[in-house]
Order: C-alpha cells, then sequence, then structure tokens
C-alpha cells in the first residue's frame, strides 16, 4: 500500500468501516449472499413471496451475479486501484455514498413490483456506472494503460446487468437469457485474467518462503495469453450461440486449456496452507465449468446446463471471491496470512454448496433436498465469513500485514 493511501486512510477518523473500500463492500457481500439465499429457499419452499417483478429464479440468479459479485469487485477495485495508481483511496462519506447506492439497486428489485422498469434498472445501473467511471477516472489520471482491461471488462458487465433488466422488462426469463450469460462470462474471464496475476504470484511467495521445489511459472507468458484468448472466444460463442454444438466444443477446449495452465502453478505444493490452496480450487472451477457445460451444450438431452452452470456461479465464483476476501481482510487487518479452523470451515461450506447444487441436477430426484443442503451450506459459509471477519471489517486495527 502506498503511505499516500495510508496516509489517507489514517486522516478518516469516523466509523472504521469507511476506512477503506474492502471494508463496506466485502461485509455487505457476505451479509447479502446469506440473506439472499435465505430469501430463496423460503420462496422455493412457499413460505414466501417477494414484490419484484422479476420472476424467483430470475430475482435469485441476478442478485447473486451483480449483486453479490458486484459488491466484491468494488471492494477489490476500491482497495487495488490505489496500489496499482499510486492515487488516494474512496474513504469516508465518498464511500458511504457508493455503499449507499448499491443498498438501493438491491432495494430497488426486490421491491420493483410497484416500480417503472426503467425506474429500477436506473436504480439498479447507479452503481456498477459510478465504479466505472471511478476506475476510468483512475487509470487515466494514473496512466495505469495496463488495467484498462478490468475497465474494458467491467464495462461488459454492466452491459450484461442492463441487458438483463432489458429482458426482465419484455417479460422473458432472464435468468435463461444473454444478460445472464454476458454478465457470468464477464464474471469468469475477470477470475481468468485476474487471478491469472495473482494465484501464481502469491503462490511464488509462499513457496519462496518455505524453500526449494518447482515454484509456479510466471503468470502471462505465451500460453497464458493464448489460454485466455480462447476462453474468450469460447464465452463469445456461448454467450450468443448458447446451444450451438461449436459453442460446446470451444467450451471443452477452453476449459483443457485452462487445466493446463492452472498445473503450471504449482498448486499441489501448497496443501499446508489453505489460504494459498483455495486460490488454485477457485480457479479450477473455471476450466471444470468449461468442460462439463460444454459437455452438456454437445448433449442437449441431458439437461445438465443449468447444473453446469452452477460450476461457475458457485464454484469459481464463490470460491474464488471467497479466497480474496478472506485473504485481503487477514493482509489489510493485520493478522498473518495464514487460515485457521474457521476459515477451512468456511470454504468447506462453499464447496459442498457447490456440489449439492451439481448434484441436483445430476439426481432430479434428489433435488429438493439438495437444493436445501446446497443453501444452508452456503449460507453458513459466507454467514460465517461476515461472523468471523465481520471484527476486522468493523473495527480499527493496527497496520495491515506484508501481503504473500
Amino acid at each position: 500500500m502506498s503511505a499516500t493511501s495510508s496516509a489517507r486512510r489514517r486522516e478518516w477518523s469516523g466509523p472504521a468501516i469507511l476506512s477503506f473500500g474492502f471494508r463496506p463492500f466485502f461485509f455487505g457481500a457476505a451479509v447479502w449472499a446469506a440473506l439472499a439465499m435465505a430469501l430463496w429457499l423460503a420462496e422455493l419452499s412457499g413460505r414466501l413471496a417477494l414484490p419484484s417483478a422479476f420472476d424467483p429464479v430470475s430475482w435469485h440468479a441476478h442478485e447473486f451475479l451483480f449483486g453479490y459479485l458486484g459488491a466484491v469487485m468494488a471492494g477489490f477495485l476500491l482497495t487495488a486501484v490505489p496500489n496499482w495508481t499510486g492515487r488516494l483511496p474512496v474513504v469516508g462519506w465518498p464511500l458511504a455514498g457508493l455503499a449507499g447506492l448499491w443498498l438501493v439497486g438491491r432495494g430497488a428489485i426486490a421491491f420493483s413490483e410497484g416500480l417503472s422498469a426503467a425506474l429500477v434498472a436506473a436504480l439498479d445501473l447507479a452503481f456498477p456506472v459510478a465504479l466505472a467511471l471511478y476506475l476510468a477516472r483512475e487509470i487515466i489520471v494514473g496512466r495505469n494503460w495496463r488495467n484498462l482491461i478490468v475497465l474494458a471488462l467491467l464495462v461488459a458487465f454492466i452491459a450484461g446487468n442492463a441487458l438483463f433488466h432489458w429482458q426482465a422488462a419484455q417479460g422473458a426469463y432472464a435468468a435463461g437469457g444473454a444478460g445472464l450469460r454476458l454478465g457470468l462470462g464477464t464474471a469468469i474471464m475477470m477470475i481468468a485474467v485476474i487471478g491469472g496475476r495473482i494465484v501464481p504470484s502469491f503462490t511464488r511467495n509462499w513457496l519462496a518462503r518455505q524453500g526449494g521445489g518447482r515454484l509456479p511459472v510466471p503468470p502471462m507468458q505465451r500460453f497464458d495469453k493464448l489460454a485466455l484468448l480462447g476462453l474468450l472466444a469460447a464465452l463469445v460463442l456461448w454467450v450468443a450461440w448458447p446451444e450451438h454444438p461449436l459453442s460446446g466444443g470451444a467450451l471443452i477446449l477452453a476449459g483443457v486449456l485452462h487445466l493446463r495452465r492452472l498445473a503450471r502453478w504449482a498448486g499441489a505444493r501448497t496443501l499446508a496452507e489453505p489460504l494459498v490452496t483455495v486460490l488454485h480450487v477457485g480457479y479450477a472451477f473455471v476450466p471444470l465449468g468449461s468442460v462439463v457445460l460444454g459437455a452438456a451444450i454437445l448433449e442437449p438431452q441431458s439437461g445438465g446446463v443449468a447444473a453446469a452452470q452452477h460450476l461457475w456461479m458457485a464454484g469459481a465464483i464463490g470460491m474464488m471471491t471467497l479466497a480474496v476476501m478472506t485473504r485481503a481482510t487477514l493482509g489489510h487487518g493485520g493478522q498473518a496470512l495464514t487460515a485457521g479452523p474457521a476459515t477451512v470451515a468456511i470454504y468447506a461450506a462453499v464447496l459442498i454448496a457447490t456440489f449439492a447444487r451439481l448434484g441436483a441436477g445430476v439426481w432430479p430426484d434428489q433435488a429438493n433436498a439438495l437444493y436445501m443442503l446446497a443453501g444452508a451450506a452456503w449460507m453458513a459459509g459466507f454467514g460465517g465469513f461476515a461472523v468471523v471477519y465481520g471484527k476486522l471489517l468493523l473495527r480499527r486495527h493496527r497496520p495491515a500485514a506484508r501481503q504473500a
């Protein structure tokens, strides 16, 4: 962290949660992930009907992908950008304003039944658009051209959200539409790009301290670029033609390339430190989801497309964001960069949720029980994060530990 960022944080004397961008957004994202799942399970069981203009499945899909993940993106970017550019972070009441915009979006969608579709979309999109404008300003002023790709992906993510709203307003099943696919595809591409930087880097740092042995191949070599281009092409095909065999074949090929990419990062040598291992596990769901989704497209009678997508939704996004949130909170909270028993339990809960949701598609006769297991495990994982890490996010503490 730059000296100017540290100074800006020290100047803020208000609530600790507004002293850095990761604090309100990581905490809010975890609470919302657990709460939204509780509401979804209540809807599934018929005990609740939200006054939302979205159908229940579309509300559930939107609030995880664009609601939860949007908050995690904000927390990550508001923390990382000052390090990228050397400029001051957003703290205090401007940060509260951004968090307020995110909350307004959640409320607008949950209670959208009596509102116009245009107003709901405007209220929901105000937050990610404000975040994109902030990122664009920081990149331009800081001349940080290397991260223009992150801005481009954020803009594509916003476009997916806008398309989702448009399709819902037309009465379409937005959870199965191009807006959802564009948003999900963009999120997977973000994990491939940003995860492709941090996973080998953090792994190398940890392994170097252990001494000896194979180290990860440095990021962004020629093979990495080939794998990223292959994934981008496959995702574009899938967004445009989700049922075409060419999309299925391209997804399988991209998955194979990224399995090879992951194997180059020496993840098997990190098992002694779950805080590092979980980064590899989260990234592994990118190729795993790609291969399984591709296979489901090539075998449409299997009916496994929705279940396969959850390998990306719950597996890649859920595990990777949880890995980043736990690591960043420990590091900036002045704690040792190691996963204790509670953190390992959080990771295990989300893994159980992922495979239980996959199982609901594989064994439809057991689907209801598996949905409930997946939901309960998901709430345990993210509710557990809010409880275990809330004390680090909501209170002041000593300066951050050196990042591994």
